[in-house]
């Protein structure tokens, strides 16, 4: 059951506008491709004005408005535009035939549905009231604006959605507290019932679209009060009290340093005069203008968070990462394990930080979006691993592959040799090369291998950062079966 939601005196009277109908003059349901300007002009009140419609750098997403599809309740040109809302209307018959064939797709329903608009003619003119709906909802959501975003200068997410909530909004509007509505459109500011927007700070997102930001600058520095989804079944409204902090375009910039103790450097320009800033990096980091110093810190990307004491303007934040020579993983039984003279912690930290596993030529993203899971939970090689193309491994465990293992903050990467493994063994034999090129061993050959059991040290990569693995003189113990191969642990330094 609805229950009734608050809404303002000229609301209702424009809601409860009736269709003025005689014995020869009958009600149609049905619904019309309606623009977005004469969508909205009646829901926005004194702020209504000029809605444009969408161009998309994205084609194929423009036409997906059927039922259960992205932009479901839209329509197109049928190419690169999104022009408006497909929406229940009630017009009368001799209103219906005013408009002739410029009746916006007009396609009548067999009964009357749930919510609609309203529509009037005249001089050949139509008219959309605001949506008729007996029983508006009311949601009581959370609101979470996000300053930092691809899609825009902001983004908002309802949060604790009951099973079942509709996001397939048809239309919604954020109402501030100085009486102003602002009218959102799919793509560009509905997508998958989150809200985005530009305010002029970022005017382009990452598939190239232009955002139309003119419409939203007022929504900088304003308070919204009230939330309004517009769905096939009516309004949904959500009350709120979400300031929308100023951006502005500012610089911030972090020189990326040495993982231990230390310090690196970052600037801050055109930042306003009365920001009041205040610094957060994690656990360990302190800041100062200028500075930043931390104590035992692990290699790895760190985020530098810059706001504002005064709640003014938005955050501003930057990224930097801190490095390091050591390699404290190896490659041994199938799995990716801790190096013999590393720590557990260390190993932990770049597995945790693994980004890119190259697999022969092909390279692949380890984390993030599109991330390729080539190592399991027990970080033993998922050999059934599939990409968007494919296999990772064409030839299963019993092909022959070289990996380099990239994990974020480490200067080196670890590469392995996998050759096939005989039928009886529980592991791909692995042949691991030291950072002298003249030391690649023939080991990785398409015999089958009977063990995959190696043993292996690395030299030791100095560095001004306290070392999260050291690494030692490659030393290659001789397997002790014949069949065996050898196994030697390459770690390659990059290049200076």
């Amino acid at each position: 059951m609805k229950k009734l939601a608050m809404i303002s005196a000229a609301a209702i009277a424009v809601m409860s506008a009736a269709i003025p109908v005689s014995a020869e003059d009958t009600v149609l349901y049905g619904t019309m491709n309606i623009p977005y300007t004469d969508f909205y002009a009646a829901e926005m009140g004194d702020s209504a004005g000029e809605v444009d419609a969408v161009t998309s750098a994205t084609k194929n997403k423009v036409l997906k408005n059927g039922e259960g599809e992205l932009f479901e309740g839209s329509y197109n040109n049928g190419e690169d535009k999104i022009l408006g809302v497909n929406y229940p209307v009630a017009i009368s018959q001799a209103d219906l035939d005013a408009l002739g064939e410029n009746n916006y797709g007009f396609t009548k329903l067999d009964s009357a549905p749930e919510a609609y608009k309203n529509v009037t003619v005249k001089d050949g003119k139509a008219s959309f009231s605001a949506v008729q709906d007996a029983e508006p909802e009311t949601a009581n959501l959370g609101v979470k604006l996000s300053t930092e975003t691809p899609w825009g200068d902001y983004l908002i997410d309802l949060t604790d959605q009951p099973e079942g909530f509709d996001t397939k909004y048809r239309g919604a509007l954020l109402k501030t507290a100085d009486g102003k509505a602002y009218a959102m459109r799919h793509e560009q500011n509905i997508w998958r019932g989150e809200i985005a927007w530009s305010s002029g700070i970022k005017t382009e997102e990452p598939h190239g679209n232009q955002l139309d930001y003119k419409l939203y600058e007022g929504l900088m520095g304003s308070t919204v009060k009230q939330i309004v989804l517009i769905t096939k079944k009516g309004y949904i409204t959500v009350d709120t009290d979400t300031y929308i902090p100023v951006k502005f375009a500012a610089t911030l910039t972090a020189e990326n340093g040495n993982a231990g103790t230390g310090s690196t450097t970052f600037t801050a320009e055109s930042v306003p005069a009365d920001y009041q800033k205040k610094y957060t990096v994690a656990d360990g980091f302190t800041v100062t203008d200028g500075k930043i110093d931390y104590t035992d810190a692990k290699p790895g990307s760190y985020k530098l968070t810059v706001s504002d004491d005064g709640k003014k303007y938005a955050d501003l934040s930057t990224t930097f990462t801190l490095e390091t020579d050591a390699v404290p993983v190896q490659y041994k039984d199938g799995k990716l394990v801790k190096a013999d003279d590393a720590s557990d912690a260390d190993a932990e930290n770049f597995i945790r930080n693994l980004s890119k596993v190259e697999v022969g030529e092909t390279a692949y993203n380890a984390s993030g979006r599109g991330a390729v899971k080539i190592f399991d939970e027990n970080n033993a090689i998922n050999f059934d691993a599939e990409s968007r193309n494919g296999k990772v491994f064409a030839e299963g465990a019993n092909g022959t592959y070289t990996l380099k293992i990239t994990a974020t903050g480490y200067r080196n990467p670890l590469t392995v040799e996998l050759a096939p493994q005989a039928a009886e063994t529980t592991a791909p034999v692995s042949v691991q090369t030291t950072a002298a090129p003249a030391q690649t061993t023939a080991a990785a050959t398409a015999a089958p291998q009977t063990q995959a059991a190696a043993k292996s040290t690395t030299a030791n990569n100095s560095t001004s950062a306290p070392q999260t693995g050291d690494a030692g003189v490659g030393e290659i113990a001789a397997l002790a079966s014949a069949a065996a191969a050898a196994v030697v642990l390459t770690r390659r330094k990059r290049s200076s």
